[in-house]
Order: structure tokens, then C-alpha cells, then sequence
């Protein structure tokens, strides 16, 4: 879910008690996380930026290499080598909590009428081009944005989520989009949202049109840092209007 505090609503210093699953904010005397792991004696906490474990409430740090599944779960990290074999192996992964999947065909949480925006997600993260960018975070990472632009988060929400879908070592053999769609209803001031049904076309073409943008792409010919990817889809140069994305749905 959405990095905040469970108690104070706050995205800053955030702690994942590894007991409940619930968000507290900081670890000091007197944090929600310190009364938290007193009243409950739940004493096993992960800073979710930092992603190092702590007890509390004695408050020292944990050093234990197989609490290291946890955090490549948070933060699934891909290889150009990795990638690169992505389509060539039809290997089955297990979860762990048993259950098999296949790496990238992986289901999304129906969190209440978001099955349309969903859809279009993973039809996406099976786009090979855009699927490849998105794995590297490195490839958009340094991407400067204006200050006070919010629209770069769906960049980094498309992306977390691309590599939590493609992640061979996933808890378990579906996915919440939960964040995403916290970014998509945010930067799309509520045209699309989480409980209301949306069109799955517009949604397709803001969607692609934000991210473009979002990248440094502008309505001009240039292209942006991934304009590989419209050469991928049939269009060249700029975003997909929305007529033309409704041309392509009947293909």
C-alpha cells in the first residue's frame, strides 16, 4: 500500500512493523512506531526508504542476510543481462507462499472499480520495449523534472510496479497496484479513480500522453527519452491522440 503512517497520515520516515504489516512513522521515544512496538511487543521494524531493519524498542539496527527476500520484494532490481533473456525463458517461479506463476503474467488487486485501469497495466508491462525501459530505473532516474512537478511520479509508480510484476521472487503470485493508482488519480485530478469505473481507451491514451510528457516528451517530433516505444506501437513521433488509440484498439 501507499508508504504513510497508519497514524499520522505522514510520508516521511516511514517504518513497516514486520509483525502486523502496518505503517508507523519514525522510531524515537515517543514515535508511533516506539509506542506501537511497547503496547503490541512487536519489535521487528524496516524503514521503508532506507530499507534496514530495526528492533525497537531498544532501537538498534538488524544485520541478517535472510531478511534480504524482504527487501528485494520492496525493491526487485533487473539486470541488462537479466532482461535481456526475459522472453526466451518460460521458466516458472514459486512464491513463497507455494503457489507458481510465471514472471510478468502476474494478477493485479481489484481494489474496487479499477479492473479497467488494470487491464491496460498489464497489457503495458507485456509491451517488450516499454516493459525494458521501465525494469532499469537508471534509464530515468536522472531525469530532470520543474520544481513542484508531480506528474514524474507516475514514472516512478509505472515503474515500481513494472518491476514488482517481472519479479521472479514475489511473496505471492499477484501484485497491488495500490501506489499506482494513488499516482494515476493524483496527476489525472481525478478523472480516473479507484472507485469509480473509468474507459480503459482514455485512460490508455492519458495515461501513454502522461508518461511521454513526464519524460520530456513534447507534441513535436521530438522524441522523448523512451521514443523507441511509440516506433514499437506503429506511431511516429508524437503520443497517441485519442481517436488514433481507439484506431489501434480495433486493429
Amino acid at each position: 500500500f501507499e508508504k504513510l503512517c497508519s497514524i499520522s497520515l505522514s510520508h516521511i520516515n516511514v517504518y513497516a512493523c514486520l509483525v502486523c504489516g502496518k505503517y508507523f512513522q519514525g522510531r524515537g521515544l515517543k514515535s508511533h512506531a516506539y509506542i506501537h512496538s511497547v503496547q503490541l511487543s512487536h519489535h521487528v521494524f524496516l524503514n521503508l526508504h532506507t530499507l534496514k531493519f530495526y528492533c525497537l524498542p531498544d532501537n538498534y539496527e538488524i544485520i541478517d542476510s535472510s531478511l534480504e527476500d524482504i527487501t528485494y520484494v520492496l525493491k526487485p532490481t533487473f539486470t541488462a543481462q537479466h532482461i535481456a533473456h526475459l522472453d526466451k525463458q518460460a521458466k516458472l517461479s514459486r512464491a513463497y507462499d507455494g503457489t507458481t506463476y510465471l514472471p510478468g503474467i502476474v494478477g493485479l488487486n481489484n481494489i474496487k472499480a479499477n479492473d479497467y485501469a488494470n487491464a491496460v497495466l498489464q497489457a503495458l508491462s507485456n509491451v517488450p520495449p516499454l516493459r525494458n525501459y521501465f525494469l532499469e530505473e537508471e534509464n530515468y532516474r536522472r531525469i530532470q523534472r520543474p520544481p513542484g512537478d508531480i506528474m514524474f511520479l507516475l514514472v516512478q509508480r509505472f515503474g515500481e510496479l513494472m518491476r514488482k510484476l517481472w519479479n521472479p521472487r514475489n511473496f505471492k503470485a499477484h501484485v497491488s497496484p495500490h501506489e499506482m493508482l494513488q499516482a494515476v488519480v493524483l496527476c489525472s485530478k481525478k478523472n480516473f479513480q479507484i472507485t469509480k469505473q473509468g474507459d480503459g481507451v482514455e485512460f490508455l491514451s492519458w495515461f501513454l500522453n502522461a508518461l511521454h510528457a513526464a519524460l520530456g516528451g513534447t507534441k513535436r517530433k521530438k522524441k522523448s527519452e523512451w521514443g523507441e516505444f511509440w516506433g514499437a506501437l506503429g506511431a511516429a513521433g508524437p503520443p497517441l491522440s485519442p481517436p488514433c488509440a481507439r484506431s489501434h484498439r480495433h486493429r
